[in-house]
């Protein structure tokens, strides 16, 4: 799975930050929520739009 079929920056959208593609929930959104506990399926219970894919190419984009 490539991270950038997920993820997109467009400076219209959260001013540059990136998003999971369709969506305004920035990258750091998500990576936070996961840093304070919360996990895959917690996630996708309230932000049911998003896919477990989407969840995964938070973190590969923050990784080096």
């Amino acid at each position: 799975m490539d991270w950038r079929d997920h993820i997109a920056v467009d400076p219209k959208v959260l001013v540059g930050k990136p998003v999971i593609k369709g969506t305004r929930i920035a990258v750091e959104f998500v990576v936070d929520r996961m840093a304070h506990g919360w996990t895959f399926d917690q996630i996708l219970q309230e932000y049911d739009h998003l896919s477990r894919e989407d969840l995964q190419a938070c973190l590969s984009a923050i990784s080096p």
